[in-house]
């Protein structure tokens, strides 16, 4: 019988310790998955991969098919003799619990371009192995790597401020930046095959721990991104790339006036015409670097929240419906029945439901909104259901402790209302949160770090509708108490969420392909 219930953790990699100012993909990551296998974790949820942008959010990337390069390990690098390692000592002390990220930034890619210019004198840009990852990537990387380039040479300005022939994508431009920043273009693209190999490494131990990674796909793209400035066509921009309409939600549980996101939106009839080709290679891809995929706002595949482009909030939109049944269903014939998760947080129609239920996609339970007079009561533990993912909270969320810190201070009755249901009368309910999460009939449950180890409010990952100062929390190993491990594993016991051992895991890959 196979392994249906699974416990994991939530981190994403730039929170991982390190030396370099953000977690990165080096020995620090591979301890962290030794942690996940020591506490018999099977599941590393991570959040969007790619290189970020506006607010250094993972959320808002520069492409959705690539990288994010502050993710590579110089550790690593200096192991293949691309970077002196002895040059490491004269770095500056870094916060190791907060990535200052204008700083990380610019010793980061002073490093990468310190190694590109060893992989070039060592020949590597003529190696079989370079010339087969650009080649297999060129969908995307060609495009990528020439928007980046032209982006470092205007100081990091959106393609709209460009040049008028390269903003607008046109070919004789193109071959002429080019050839004008070949060298530039070659570094991005360097960065992207180190990401590539240094992350396939990552993914190929832990199936060697029988854990599991979940990605995270963002169901829209950033404005700033090669994907709008190379593919217009396919979004809600005119041919001089303004925007005519931009994504959001309305008002709701985290902002009175709604969430203003200022990503395009879909031209969902050219998509169509095209056989979803342009999704078809975005899960494609996001596949190969993951095992399991989550859908973020995944009821923007049923309706959308369509605002004017030029609108200062989120509240004068509209629901505009979207052929998500169309596209699931041409993913599956191309790709086969590939492992989804729905993100259906918020107000989800019967629609979305009957959407998500059709395919068979688990949703989401987020715990902290479950309790208290008006909590949401189908986030109770007693009403879960087997097809679910079960999280104490999400990045939006404040941390559990925070929470509840906050509930007792504002005197609402929520701590007290949760006390009840739980009966537990000790001063701190996560570790009681998390018991029940992992004794809930659900499927999965993945706990954030943050509430793993207990932490405050300070911890918190992200404030929805805050521009900056978000996506920059550490934890480092002093953290971890030792009897940490031992306390999941016997949860995962108890509960029946025994990792599965690799020989499974591989049989269960074979069946997959």
């Amino acid at each position: 019988m196979k392994q249906e219930r699974f416990a994991g953790v939530l981190l994403h990699p730039t929170s991982l310790p390190g030396n370099f100012g953000i977690g990165d993909l080096g020995k620090q990551a591979y301890n962290f998955i030794d942690f996940l296998e020591s506490g018999k974790f099977s599941i590393w949820q991570v959040f969007p991969l790619g290189p970020t942008g506006y607010g250094d959010s993972p959320y808002q990337c520069f492409s959705a098919f690539a990288g994010n390069p502050l993710l590579i390990s110089p550790e690593l690098l200096a192991e293949e003799g691309l970077l002196d390692s002895a040059k490491f000592k004269n770095y500056p002390l870094f916060d190791p619990k907060k990535i200052d990220y204008g700083q990380v930034i610019g010793l980061k890619n002073e490093l990468l371009r310190t190694a590109f210019r060893s992989f070039v004198e060592k020949g590597g840009l003529n190696s079989d192995a370079f010339k087969s990852f650009t080649s297999y990537n060129s969908e995307w990387l060609e495009d990528y790597s020439l928007f980046m380039a032209v982006k470092n040479h205007y100081g990091g300005q959106p393609w709209t401020n460009w040049d008028k022939g390269i903003s607008r994508y046109e070919l004789a431009a193109r071959n002429e930046w080019k050839a004008k920043l070949y060298d530039e273009v070659n570094f991005i693209e360097f960065c992207q095959y180190k990401f590539d190999q240094q992350w396939s490494d990552i993914k190929d131990y832990c199936h060697s721990k029988g854990i599991k990674i979940i990605g995270d796909l963002p169901i829209f793209v950033a404005y700033d991104s090669s994907d709008v400035w190379s593919n217009r066509e396919l979004f809600s921009v005119d041919n001089d790339g303004k925007l005519i309409s931009v994504a959001g939600v309305p008002p709701d549980y985290f902002s009175a006036t709604g969430q203003l996101w200022g990503n395009p939106l879909y031209k969902w009839n050219v998509m169509e015409e095209r056989n979803f080709d342009w999704w078809i290679t975005r899960f494609r891809k996001l596949f190969s670097l993951t095992d399991i995929v989550r859908i973020d706002h995944f009821r923007g595949f049923d309706a959308y929240w369509e605002i004017p482009g030029d609108a200062e909030t989120a509240i004068n939109g509209r629901w505009v419906k979207a052929p998500g049944k169309k596209l699931f269903q041409t993913v599956r014939n191309v790709l086969g029945t590939v492992p989804i998760i729905a993100e259906d947080l918020g107000v989800i129609t019967k629609e979305v439901a009957t959407l998500r239920d059709e395919y068979e996609f688990p949703g989401i339970k987020i715990l902290q909104f479950a309790f208290g007079e008006t909590g949401e009561k189908k986030f109770l533990p007693h009403n879960h259901i087997k097809n679910c993912v079960v999280h104490t909270g999400s990045h939006d969320n404040d941390t559990t402790r925070g929470f509840f810190d906050a509930e007792k201070k504002a005197g609402s009755g929520v701590y007290e209302w949760t006390q009840k249901y739980l009966d537990y009368y000790n001063d701190n309910v996560t570790s009681e949160l998390i018991r029940v999460a992992y004794a809930s009939v659900a499927n999965y449950v993945v706990i954030p770090m943050q509430d793993i180890l207990d932490l405050g409010s300070e911890s918190r990952m992200n404030y929805p509708g805050r521009p900056s100062g978000n996506w920059t929390w550490r934890f480092t190993w002093n953290q971890i108490n030792h009897d940490i491990s031992g306390k999941y594993s016997e949860l995962a016991e108890l509960y029946e969420r025994i990792p599965i051992t690799k020989n499974e895991f591989e049989e269960i890959e074979t069946e997959n392909k």
